[in-house]
């Protein structure tokens, strides 16, 4: 069976050097699995991989939707398969990297879009607030709205509470889901988890948001704003760029705004560590426990060559 390598963590522990690093050890390509970097013109705060690091290896599903279009886990999931069908036919390995957990599951499970909803940006608005605030808060949503529904759905199981959701507002059926995640036979899937001490993290996390902003992030927003885009667009909802938007309508001062987007990225980090360890296969390295990343590094490649052998 054909293999995949995903390699996830939260948002700055350092996913894109070591899937490079991954990709160029076993003759990969990335496919990215990041909401905010599919989108053109929003490479500051998405904090894109880099011209450079692109051109050491080729990334998929990087700057290809247009920021004023509307984006959903489904056309995620065709384009990533998509890519992965196209770099198995080279003869090279997937290498899967980023922190959306959604998307994620869209290429681990098989994942059932086939009832498409009413009103698409509805659900993937859902999608986004689970990700962005934690299951809860969708399904707190759907207790007001459907106290009976809710009785009956898991808090943690987001996909039939989206679609509880989406037949309270639209009325359109729900589909019954009484089994859990059935785990895609498309290929196989190695994780890789990657983590680090909290202190650490929150430290990359506050010194990385400083360097968005030293780059030009209040410019980017505000040459997107100039496009058209404000703060109802799902592309603009992503954190860095909706703190920014509130700054620039003069909801705050930029130290304000600078708080909100560290806070918000140590909430998603927190979020996103959450959902990674819910799967019982992933390999966990803590970065934090090396002496330095090249060895943690190397840690990784004699774990992972011994898993990709045929």
């Amino acid at each position: 069976m054909d293999k995949i390598v995903v390699i996830c963590g939260p948002t700055a522990v350092g996913k894109t050097e070591f899937a490079i690093k991954t990709a160029l050890d076993i003759n990969g390509e990335i496919v990215s699995c990041d909401s905010m970097q599919l989108y053109k013109y929003m490479d500051i705060g998405s904090a894109k991989p880099t011209a450079e690091e692109r051109a050491k290896v080729r990334h998929y599903l990087v700057d290809e939707i247009d920021p004023s279009g509307s984006f959903s886990v489904v056309k995620y999931q065709s384009m990533a398969k998509s890519a992965i069908t196209e770099i198995i036919a080279k003869g090279k390995i997937p290498v899967i990297a980023g922190g959306t957990g959604l998307y994620l599951n869209s290429l681990l499970y098989d994942m059932d879009f086939s009832t498409p909803p009413r009103n698409n940006d509805y659900r993937e608005s859902l999608f986004r607030e689970a990700e962005e605030k934690g299951p809860m808060a969708i399904y707190d949503k759907l207790k007001k709205i459907d106290p009976d529904a809710a009785s009956r759905i898991h808090p943690n199981n987001i996909k039939k509470v989206v679609r509880a959701l989406e037949a309270s507002e639209y009325g359109d059926g729900v589909k019954d889901f009484a089994t859990g995640p059935v785990p895609t036979k498309d290929y196989e899937s190695i994780l890789i988890g990657l983590a680090r001490n909290r202190e650490e993290l929150y430290d990359r996390i506050n010194r990385r948001v400083d360097m968005l902003l030293d780059e030009g992030l209040v410019n980017e927003v505000k040459s997107l704003m100039t496009m058209g885009l404000d703060s109802d667009d799902i592309s603009m909802k992503g954190i860095g760029y909706k703190e920014i938007i509130g700054y620039l309508n003069g909801e705050y001062n930029i130290d304000e705004a600078v708080r909100l987007i560290k806070r918000n990225t140590r909430h998603l980090a927190k979020r996103q560590m959450t959902w990674f360890r819910r799967y019982k296969n992933m390999k966990w390295f803590n970065i934090s426990d090396y002496a330095d990343e090249e060895e943690c590094m190397g840690d990784i490649l004699i774990w992972l060559r011994k898993r990709i052998k045929p």
